[in-house]
């Protein structure tokens, strides 16, 4: 316990050559685009969503709702410590210098496991939706996205952020047309919002519990997780004490928004419950329209996934670049993965996302569903306690964003995230609990003998001023 809580140093001491920095290129603007683009909210809306209405019927839009009202004290807690320790390492960094080392190697395989599990599960989504125009199958689009993500990664971060800014537009269009469809042919008021109810599979109507709404929780963190991506891109967006926070909160109530809006008109404008349930969107769509209406949409959703690609192998990337920066591995491994291209990007790391992510769309990952939200919840958990920390010794005065009515909300938030995480299925907390024992070993066993040599978690020094 003292190793998880004791206050390590902000910066790894000079064990070797200086760390390599990544360029400061994007604003405000690019960073919200890109962090936009990682929420991707059109996929969320399509892919996501839908095991939603499954589970939880015309409780959905209130159980995103109130993940998004918990998302804005978790943005708190993020847009303070990212303005603190503004490091591509994001979590596991700002977590390390408030926490501990061990706390932030934990964030750090949760994380991980989260960036590396999403993407293939939501490119796989991209043959559903090109189905109006080529039937392939699932796992060859999937991988065929990854690759293509891969691919735009190793460019420059500048010309990414106007690749996924058109994509997103397109995205945004689409979840607007959903919404106003779904308005305009409203077959129950706003009062089936607060109503809970599901059709059951022998076409009975069964009652949505409080219990069923605080498990499908973890899940609806996970829709709206991507605004996080800010504090990862930190190191090169400009002026990170006053952007990181602006990207973050920006982005977390756009994305709201843009997803909660059209889950509230789905539900308000499906034909019938039975409908709502099977989460068959396109075929409400096409019913409201007609079929090139729905093929628009389907494809605007096909890019969408692709625009989330992009981001999160971005993203992910830079995940790999910092903890080898940090010496998280092997020496002949942290010296890969830390090589940057031509464009300024780290394409070792990249390559070694995106491949194995191609590699993993030929896997059965319906399961890992749940791991991911188990996953996104414990990170959360340990941001908080991290943000709990965050105003000890020298991090008390130092130049920062800070969040309103602190230490409450952190504390909160610690107390509420760790409910949700107990009420979630057993089989998805034995297979994360299994992952974060195994981390934990390598822990024991290869980092922690290493102090001075291994997991060295440091600020590159012109993101301090």
């Amino acid at each position: 316990m003292t190793e998880t809580l004791s206050a390590p140093q902000a910066l790894a001491p000079a064990t070797g050559p200086t760390p390599q920095k990544l360029k400061r290129s994007i604003g405000v603007v690019g960073g919200t685009l890109l962090t936009l683009s990682c929420v991707t909210p059109a996929s969320t809306l399509f892919v996501v969503v839908p095991d939603l209405f499954s589970s939880l019927g015309t409780y959905t839009a209130l159980t995103i709702a109130i993940g998004s009202l918990l998302c804005i004290a978790v943005a708190f807690c993020y847009s303070e410590l990212g303005t603190l320790i503004p490091s591509a390492g994001g979590e596991y960094a700002m977590v390390s210098t408030m926490a501990g080392r061990l706390a932030g190697w934990l964030v750090f395989v949760l994380s991980l496991l989260v960036v590396m599990i999403v993407p293939p599960v939501i490119a796989m989504g991209t043959a559903d939706y090109l189905a109006p125009v080529v039937h392939i199958p699932a796992p060859a689009a999937g991988a065929g996205v990854m690759l293509l993500a891969t691919l735009a990664g190793l460019l420059d971060l500048r010309a990414n952020a106007w690749i996924t800014g058109i994509f997103l537009v397109l995205e945004v269009i689409a979840a607007a047309l959903v919404a106003v469809l779904g308005f305009a042919h409203s077959e129950r008021g706003a009062s089936a919002l607060v109503h809970g109810q599901v059709a059951s599979s022998d076409g009975t109507t069964s009652t949505v519990t409080a219990m069923m709404v605080i498990s499908g929780l973890a899940i609806a963190l996970f829709i709206t997780q991507g605004f996080s991506t800010a504090v990862y891109l930190s190191e090169e967006l400009e002026n990170p004490r006053r952007n990181v926070a602006r990207t973050v909160l920006a982005t977390l109530a756009i994305s709201s928004a843009v997803i909660l809006v059209p889950v509230i008109a789905l539900t308000m404008g499906a034909p019938d419950l039975a409908a709502l349930t099977s989460g068959d969107l396109n075929t409400m769509i096409v019913s409201w329209s007609n079929s090139a209406v729905g093929t628009f949409v389907s494809l605007c959703v096909a890019l969408a996934i692709i625009n989330a690609g992009i981001v999160m192998v971005i993203q992910n990337s830079r995940v790999l670049f910092a903890s080898a920066r940090d010496k998280a591995w092997p020496e002949p491994v942290n010296h890969a993965l830390s090589r940057l291209g031509r464009f300024g990007s780290p394409w070792v790391a990249t390559l070694l996302v995106g491949v194995p992510g191609a590699a993993l769309c030929f896997v059965n990952l319906d399961t890992l569903y749940g791991v991911t939200g188990v996953s996104v919840t414990g990170m959360y958990l340990l941001v908080a306690v991290a943000a709990l920390l965050c105003r000890r010794g020298a991090h008390r005065e130092a130049p920062a964003w800070r969040m309103p009515l602190w230490p409450t909300i952190p504390a909160l938030l610690i107390v509420v995230l760790a409910y949700i995480l107990i009420q979630q299925e057993t089989e998805y907390l034995l297979w994360t609990g299994g992952i974060t024992a195994v981390a934990t070993l390598y822990w024991v066993l290869y980092l922690r003998p290493r102090p001075g040599t291994r997991w060295l978690v440091s600020i590159p020094e012109d993101t301090q001023s």
